[in-house]
């Protein structure tokens, strides 16, 4: 093995973010630039000689992602790993790595992907860190990465030839190391049959009444899908979209959400309410299948009313969930901050803790290995739970499918009936009221200044008395303002300023971060909501409302109270979900 040690010089704007390191092709292009954050990572962490030195790797396919797996291989073969487990083509979903990371007890996964991030030469890409346990790398870890990185003067890789990763099989290109390339779908699918019951979901394909849409936006879950719902369930593939992973996603925004998983959404839209056009259930998962968005005819399921009704639900219908010894098979679970408080109410009624941790996935990862929850997600698209350390998007769909077949079979026994998504939430609507819900996303905004928009918001608002903030903003409905400051009650790690929460005389709220995923400048996320319990003898249908309509009066208050528009010089956020 000839390993090569070459200069370099540190690349200070390559700290990672909320998830990881995002950026354009063009900057991941840049010579040594990938090597520097490779060499920072392996330099920062335990040398592999003291622990067995098996690394996963893979991600979503997405362009330069043929570039980026060969070195990630060359670079770990020359400082120190033993075993590098990739999938077929550089293949491997993230929920498929963590699991791979979990179940052959790796040292951790390098994970090539921008998640929900658009692909293509001038698109972006990303570099994430898995440790050990299989979640993302805590912010002590990237920060020691970062530093590392940016004393480097050399870096260490292969003098070789690019490494076959078509073929599956195990190799041994050097004495003493071993190169597996395996089938990026079997471990992944393997594991969701010990979490499900397959004979319960194969049941609703065979119900005649029962109609599925599945997209995977061009991205990494369309092999899975297929060997999911195609050959394990028996649907038509004609039920999936866009299921061929593709480096620019075919020209699509990979993220599943009603703006840009418009072929789906218009697929579940069709036709009139109830005239039984559309599918009975749709769903989609973003660029490297994480994420997820759930539809059923004429009905979008919001992220956060998903979460809570699959907590709800788990344990009677999900072999994983199902308690022992008259117990509860769920210990507690968890919400990031921007997500609305559904899933308060469904834990309050089931006698589980909740915890609200800031957002990114890593901040689940201490709960889960304390065991203090199991399952948990953010308002961003994003359900899972303990089975791995990643947020699932196709773990979510099998978890409504499941749902949606406990429902019918205790509906319709032996029918070919099923019951609807809009049925299922509307019920649930009933027993724990609704949640109107938005989020605004002010893209592209230079750095430097959304941090003055952020931290001049919280000079005026946060910590202030009601008096004080009514002689501020001239509004007596709003009650408070933090900022939301979080400790690990693990760990004890303190997360600082992780977003103003402002809180209404009426119970809504309005939360306000900037996000830490996009790959060049800044993004002002605002997220409204409001909480209206439905009343005894009302109709559910009367709540059922254009949550636009119902939120517009608290929007319009927030753009006068925050200055949004003054600040920001946008009359109108990019993007409304």
């Amino acid at each position: 093995m000839n390993v090569i040690e070459l200069p370099t010089t540190p690349y200070p704007d390559s700290k990672a973010g909320t998830s990881g390191l995002r950026k354009t092709v063009p900057i991941f292009s840049q010579e040594r630039f990938v090597e520097n954050w490779l060499q920072g990572l392996f330099n920062s962490q335990p040398a592999p000689s003291d622990h067995p030195g098996l690394l996963v790797t893979g991600g979503d396919g997405r362009f330069f992602s043929d570039v980026a797996v060969q070195r990630v291989i060359k670079m770990a073969f020359a400082n120190g790993f033993k075993h590098i487990i990739v999938g077929q083509n550089g293949i491997l979903s993230t929920p498929c790595v963590s699991t791979l990371i979990r179940k052959r007890k790796a040292d951790g996964g390098i994970i090539l992907t921008a998640s929900h991030n658009p692909g293509g030469p001038n698109a972006d890409f990303g570099m994430k860190y898995n440790i050990s346990t299989g979640a993302p790398a805590p912010e002590d870890v990237m920060e020691a990465q970062y530093v590392a990185s940016q004393k480097l003067t050399t870096y260490k890789s292969l003098d070789h030839p690019d490494f076959d990763i078509q073929t599956i099989g195990t190799t041994n290109p050097f004495p003493g190391v071993t190169l597996e390339v395996i089938d990026s779908c079997e471990a992944y699918i393997a594991y969701m049959k010990e979490i499900f019951d397959f004979d319960l979901l194969k049941s609703l394909f065979n119900r005649k009444e029962f109609s599925f849409v599945f997209d995977a936006l061009n991205g990494v879950t369309g092999p899975y899908a297929k060997q999911l719902f195609v050959k394990e369930f028996g649907c038509p593939e004609s039920s999936l979209l866009q299921c061929t992973p593709l480096p620019d996603f075919g020209g699509l925004h990979p993220d599943p959400n009603q703006t840009y998983a418009k072929t789906l959404v218009d697929k579940m839209f069709i036709g009139k309410k109830g005239d039984g056009t559309a599918p009975v259930f749709g769903a989609a998962c973003d660029g490297d299948g994480d994420r997820n968005m759930i539809l059923g005819a004429h009905c979008f399921v919001n992220p956060a009313d998903s979460l809570a009704i699959i907590v709800e639900n788990a344990e009677e219908c999900i072999p994983y969930f199902k308690g022992k010894d008259g117990k509860s098979g769920i210990t507690g679970v968890s919400r990031s901050c921007p997500t609305a408080g559904c899933l308060d109410l469904v834990a309050a009624a089931k006698g589980l803790k909740c915890f609200e941790v800031p957002t990114g996935w890593k901040f689940f990862g201490n709960l889960m290995d304390a065991g203090l929850i199991n399952i948990c997600g953010e308002e961003s698209f994003g359900t899972g739970s303990d089975h791995i350390r990643e947020k699932d998007g196709l773990w979510a769909v099998l978890c409504w499918l499941s749902i949606i077949a406990n429902e019918s079979k205790k509906a319709y026994p032996g029918g070919d009936k099923v019951v609807s998504v809009k049925d299922i939430v509307m019920s649930y609507w009933k027993r724990h009221g609704r949640f109107f819900i938005q989020r605004y996303d002010y893209d592209g905004i230079e750095k430097a200044a959304a941090n003055s928009v952020y931290d001049g918001i919280v000079q005026r608002l946060a910590g202030k008395t009601k008096e004080e903030l009514l002689a501020v903003v001239g509004n007596d409905s709003i009650a408070s303002c933090d900022v939301f400051n979080y400790e690990d009650p693990v760990t004890k790690a303190k997360s600082p300023n992780q977003g103003i929460r402002i809180y209404f005389t009426d119970g809504s709220r309005v939360v306000m971060r900037i996000s830490g995923t996009s790959s060049s400048g800044a993004t002002i996320r605002l997220y409204f909501e409001k909480y209206l319990k439905i009343a005894d003898g009302d109709s559910v249908d009367k709540y059922d409302e254009d949550p636009a309509l119902v939120l517009a009066p608290l929007v319009e208050s927030i753009k006068k109270i925050s200055k949004m528009q003054e600040l920001t010089g946008r009359d109108a956020p990019s993007v409304i979900t």
